[in-house]
């Protein structure tokens, strides 16, 4: 008989569910990832690139998958370095629609296959899972790319239903600029489309560009008096410092009822992992008895 889904034994479960690589086959095309998403992609069906872009800021920021120590880092996301990436000759150069521009350079060095997740106005939960399948036919692992978007439906699931009991207050999803500044993340954002998967509305309905709202003037959360917080770091040193003095802070209706939360940091321009990791600190920030 199977053992009931708690939400200790989901959490605990699907820490590790979606990020158990397959195994890497001898013979794999050698990628190169300029795109974090396409990076995670690659990295959760079994692939190591032999390069990608700004890898010390991936490996603090999106955490996992984790980057094994062999991948070359050739620069910035934004202008990768094209020397660094010929010198890595990939046969195949991963890519999104926010590279468009820079296509011809690249397909100069290799073929490029564009991984589109973000477009604004559009949930992007679909366009990574689709990104993934795409990925699998293109590397021939359509089974581990099949098998990689059903655990990650699965996990996200099995997150909603721990939290069946938690009232669904709205809920702001942030990252903090600075002491008076947030950005907020809206329905076209990873962070809230997967909000909405757990079962809660997001806080912030107005309009957003690149999937959040910034600068947002931090009194803009007194809008929405009933939601929850979750601010997902890092959050700079100095905003930390002033915003345990400041009264506007400490005004705010969330605040003052303790309904903030703090989440470790998660890709805001991630793929499927990236919405598994956000998923599951999600829930155990919501399901915590604070937010109630």
């Amino acid at each position: 008989m199977t053992a009931p889904l708690t939400r200790r034994r989901a959490l605990g479960l699907a820490a590790g569910l979606l990020l158990v690589p397959a195994p890497v086959r001898a013979g794999e095309r050698r990628l190169a990832a300029i795109d974090w998403a396409a990076l995670e992609t690659a990295l959760l069906l079994g692939v190591i690139p032999v390069a990608a872009t700004e890898l010390l800021q991936f490996r603090q920021i999106a955490v996992e998958p984790e980057v094994p120590a062999g991948v070359a880092d050739i620069g910035l996301r934004g202008t990768p370095n094209y020397e660094a990436l010929r010198l890595a000759a990939p046969d195949l150069i991963l890519s999104s629609n926010f590279y468009e521009r820079q296509r011809g350079a690249l397909e100069r060095i290799a073929p490029v296959l564009p991984l589109t997740v973000y477009e604004p106005g559009v949930p992007p939960y679909a366009r990574a899972a689709e990104a993934t399948l795409a990925l699998g036919r293109a590397l021939g692992r359509e089974a581990e790319a099949r098998a990689a978007v059903a655990r990650a439906d699965a996990a996200i699931a099995g997150f909603r239903d721990t939290l069946r009991a938690v009232p669904r207050r709205p809920v702001f999803v942030v990252s903090v600029g600075d002491a008076r500044h947030v950005r907020a993340f809206g329905a076209d954002g990873m962070f809230g489309d997967v909000l909405g998967r757990l079962g809660f509305g997001n806080a912030w309905t107005a309009a957003t560009s690149y999937a959040a709202a910034a600068p947002l003037g931090i009194e803009a959360l007194a809008r929405v008096p009933d939601a929850s917080l979750l601010i997902v770091e890092p959050v700079p040193a100095e905003a930390r410092r002033v915003l345990a003095d400041s009264a506007l802070w400490k005004a705010l209706p969330m605040v003052r009822a303790g309904r903030v939360a703090h989440l470790a940091p998660v890709n805001h321009f991630g793929a499927l992992p990236a919405a598994v990791r956000f998923a599951r600190l999600a829930a155990a920030a919501l399901g915590g008895g604070t937010h109630g």
